[in-house]
């Protein structure tokens, strides 16, 4: 089974304890962390941003009263308002657990629970924490479409203005659209333009990375749930289709999803009903659908890896966006909106990029396309100290030759950061930056790797 969430922390000074919980969560998580201290803690928390936290409200001999435990929430609640913090409390201790939910916990379990129990408990508090932040992000998308604050499709090139011709005349009519693009070249961008001149633009855009989607939770996702539904489906979940009724769903990678759960999306949009998991009633849905992929044509047309008849459905107009390397006259551009953006967000002086530093990041081929020059520029905004910009500040990667790809690299630190960034750069370059790819290379999900890219910078 593939793990539902990234990381959960235990807190508990009890070793035995934490391992129960460990073994009882093992499954719905990438990674568990156990601390015997809550001290330990706000420094984790500043490093990293856990899915859900298990938390104890005694640590010193003898203490019942649940004080210290009061004290470390109301400081991780400072810290993250939308931190999924499930107590850990006694029995006989109900009225410190209900104090800990007015502060701010989203649940709690009694000692010695059951292991059903504290899974669907953990479950239903990170699924619901997941729920809150994709929520505040969509907000936050959507006033910035509407302010134009959002980065734009930046170039001049003849194959962005063909980009561009094609959005105004697709954005106003209801037909689905497929964008075609390596990843980073702005299929996203493209997806939200789109959306922003349509008959639908007042309302919100909602978006899904089917990459990153766990099997075991499509249908929740997609189509949602009721109560009961299955183990942990404390109460009812709106899916993302019902979500984007009247609206546009952005279908984010596509291409990624398993060929036997691509029937019951197709079922969905041909009917433009959904039936919630544990219901019996379907429910109308009313939807654009904006797809995106970065397979090529040619995989697409593989029957055995994508339904022609679903492809038939997303690709009523389809959009290629071409890879940076393609239109390279829109490098100058791109690095000056990024460059000013980052220099005023890290106030940060205006530099010039000499001429010289210009040719070569012209000609540089950026593998990760614009997401790769955006990172490029916000680096050289950091790290920059003379009056102008050189070609170091960027950092580029040097182009691995063949034998570097096929021979084992050693690590050139013993730092376990410096080692697991030098391993993800490595098959972000093997891989010509396709993520999925790179992704499986590692053993890690998409939205893990994205998580660890931007925890490194890359």
């Amino acid at each position: 089974m593939n793990p539902s969430f990234s990381l959960a922390v235990v807190v508990d000074d009890d070793p035995d304890i934490a391992l129960a919980a460990r073994l009882a969560l093992r499954d719905m998580f990438e990674r568990i962390e156990a601390l015997s201290s809550p001290a330990d803690l706000i420094p984790l928390l500043k490093r990293e941003s856990p899915d859900a936290i298990l938390l104890d409200l005694n640590f010193q001999r003898s203490a019942t009263d649940g004080r210290e435990g009061l004290d470390f929430l109301g400081k991780i609640m400072d810290h993250d308002p939308d931190a999924a913090v499930v107590i850990i409390t006694a029995h006989g201790a109900v009225s410190t657990a209900v104090e800990a939910l007015k502060r701010g916990a989203s649940d709690f379990v009694a000692k010695p629970w059951s292991n059903e129990r504290l899974a669907a408990t953990v479950r239903s508090a990170a699924a619901l924490r997941r729920s809150k932040i994709d929520a505040r992000v969509e907000r936050s998308r959507a006033s910035e479409l509407a302010h134009g604050t959002e980065t734009p499709l930046i170039g001049r090139s003849a194959s962005i203005e063909r980009v561009r011709r094609l959005i105004e005349r697709a954005a106003p009519t209801d037909a689905n659209v497929l964008i075609l693009g390596e990843n980073g070249t702005g299929k996203e961008i493209v997806a939200r333009e789109i959306h922003r001149l349509s008959k639908r633009g007042a309302l919100p855009m909602v978006a899904i990375d089917l990459g990153a989607t766990n099997e075991t939770i499509f249908e929740s996702e997609l189509f949602g749930h009721v109560k009961g539904a299955f183990t942990g489906a404390a109460g009812e979940r709106i899916g993302r289709l019902k979500a984007a009724d009247h609206s546009t769903l952005f279908l984010d990678e596509v291409g990624n999803l398993p060929l036997h759960l691509q029937p019951k999306l197709l079922t969905a949009l041909e009917q433009r009903k959904v039936v919630p998991v544990g219901a019996n009633r379907p429910v109308d849905i009313d939807v654009r659908v904006v797809a995106a992929t970065n397979l090529s044509v040619e995989q697409l047309a593989d029957e055995g890896r994508f339904r022609q008849d679903l492809l038939f459905r997303l690709n009523t107009i389809e959009i290629h966006l071409p890879p940076l390397r393609a239109r390279r006259e829109d490098i100058p551009l791109l690095l000056d909106h990024y460059l000013a953006l980052f220099a005023r967000k890290y106030d940060r002086p205006a530099r010039a990029v000499p001429p010289a530093a210009l040719e070569v990041l012209v000609r540089h081929d950026w593998p990760g396309n614009v997401r790769a020059l955006r990172h490029a520029a916000e680096r050289a905004v950091i790290m920059a100290d003379g009056e102008h910009y050189r070609t170091e500040d960027f950092t580029l990667p040097s182009r691995p030759d063949a034998s570097a790809v096929s021979a084992p690299e050693i690590a050139t630190s013993l730092n376990l950061d410096q080692f697991e960034k030098q391993m993800i750069e490595r098959a972000l370059r093997m891989h010509h930056f396709n993520i999925s790819l790179a992704a499986n290379e590692l053993g890690l999900s998409r939205g893990a790797l994205y998580r660890r890219m931007e925890k490194h910078g890359l």
